[in-house]
């Protein structure tokens, strides 16, 4: 992730705090990203114990996320259009509240389809936040050091999802006890009913306290001073009338726009599948449900590199070139590593108060640190020389989030009629394709 219309200033900003009030406020919608949105790897192995679900159907809670992306970006795009950017990231926070408060009834009456529509209108909320902050923010400086500003806001929002797992265990499994999945089918119907419910209700209060914090801030944010920005008009375009099919001129846009597909849909397999497999390996649901943290540990850590190495000592491109090649090498480590040894001993682990994980589920988290430059290099290299044609570019890309709708139940399906860790091959043809974009395809300025 990925987490993330605007469009460019009218001018650069020249006080240093007219940049640094607007990236403060902006980095914190970005730590409100990703702890939303990293949720779901805490999520998804809770659903699939409390809602008996397959890997496929557990995947879709990521789908039902990820879709509303795709489904919302041109209307939401439309709405900032009318309110403006702060206010149509306040109403992104009232309708993110809202999403938290469905979970209310999802909970208590274990409705798989009802958390399924809490998510989509969670995703909905933030398809209006991501819409209008990633552009923004590449466009507060110098276009060639665009991804190390990304790269500062993503260490917030990957951070958030280092923590997320943990509150999200800290509140929802704290007290509960006999929650695997072996000893759920060791008591009987009835006693393992009145277990699943006990355990869905530990959901209440942390989204009801979520929902009153969302709101609180989606009322501050209709106050934080934030300035307006306009298109940009470029020498050979002209004012008017901007249609949505004009950025299909850009070929760079819309291989970038593929590009952030096929990397939303991986990062969404390495942080949110990544608890399916280590149930797979015989973990624990509390401890499947942390191993996202140990994903984000290694997106944060990626993230610093980045800041410290772009663009002193490698490109955008060249950061994303290798950022794809140590995708397929963590890839293929995963679909070949031990589900039962260790990369370091259980006695070393617990020195750090970390339980004992495979190889296998260890490289998972290091697809992390491989996935960690892809959204921040996508971005301004996809938005490069759009002038006024910014914002409905900003719209198409967040449409390419829809990846992490579409590759997650591709990988559930393989997941279930074959093999958890075999099923991670999903990725390997996406790192491909972005390792293409990252060598030819961002280059592309015409079609012919």
């Amino acid at each position: 992730m990925s987490n993330e219309t605007a469009a460019a200033p009218n001018a650069a900003p020249q006080a240093s705090n007219s940049v640094i009030v607007p990236m403060a406020i902006i980095a914190g919608l970005f730590f409100i990203f990703g702890f939303v949105t990293w949720l779901n790897g805490a999520l998804i192995p809770f659903l699939q114990t409390i809602c008996d679900l397959t890997a496929f159907e557990a995947m879709l809670v990521a789908s039902a996320f990820y879709a509303a992306y795709t489904v919302m970006a041109m209307p939401m795009a439309y709405i900032i259009e009318r309110t403006g950017y702060k206010n149509g990231m306040a109403i992104g926070l009232f309708i993110v509240a809202v999403g938290a408060l469905i979970f209310i009834p999802a909970a208590y009456g274990r409705h798989f389809s009802v958390f399924l529509l809490a998510q989509f209108v969670v995703g909905t909320g933030l398809t209006i936040l991501q819409t209008a902050s990633n552009p923004y923010v590449v466009k507060l400086g110098p276009p060639e050091s665009a991804a190390v500003r990304i790269c500062v806001m993503g260490l917030l929002n990957k951070g958030a999802g280092v923590v997320a797992p943990i509150v999200f265990s800290a509140l929802v499994l704290s007290g509960i006890t006999g929650v695997s999945d072996v000893e759920l089918a060791a008591l009987s119907e009835a006693a393992r009913d009145i277990k699943l419910n006990e355990l869905a209700a530990q959901l209440v209060s942390p989204y009801v306290g979520m929902a009153i914090v969302l709101a609180v801030l989606g009322v501050a944010m209709l106050f934080a001073p934030i300035p307006d920005i306009e298109d940009e008009v470029l020498e050979g375009q002209e004012e008017g009338d901007i249609r949505l099919s004009g950025v299909f001129k850009f070929p760079h846009l819309v291989l970038g726009a593929l590009a952030l597909f096929f990397y939303v849909g991986v990062e969404v397999i390495a942080g949110d599948a990544i608890g399916l497999l280590g149930k797979q390996a015989g973990l624990s649901s509390s401890v499947s449900s942390m191993l996202t943290s140990y994903t984000m540990i290694f997106m944060v850590i990626g993230y610093l590199a980045g800041v410290v190495t772009i663009p002193r000592y490698i490109s955008q491109q060249t950061a994303l070139m290798f950022s794809a090649i140590l995708g397929i090498i963590f890839t293929v480590c995963v679909m070949t590593g031990s589900l039962q040894s260790t990369v370091m001993s259980a006695a070393t682990l617990s020195l750090f108060g970390m339980p004992e994980i495979p190889n296998a589920v260890y490289f998972v988290a290091l697809l992390g640190f491989a996935n960690a430059m892809c959204w921040p290099a996508i971005w301004p290299l996809s938005l490069q020389g759009l002038g006024k044609y910014t914002s409905k570019g900003a719209a198409l890309l967040i449409m390419g989030i829809a990846g992490g709708a579409v590759l997650p139940p591709i990988y559930g399906h393989f997941a279930d009629t074959g093999d958890g860790q075999l099923a991670y091959v999903v990725s390997i043809p996406a790192y491909l394709y972005i390792l293409f974009y990252a060598i030819k395809g961002h280059k592309m300025t015409s079609w012919k």
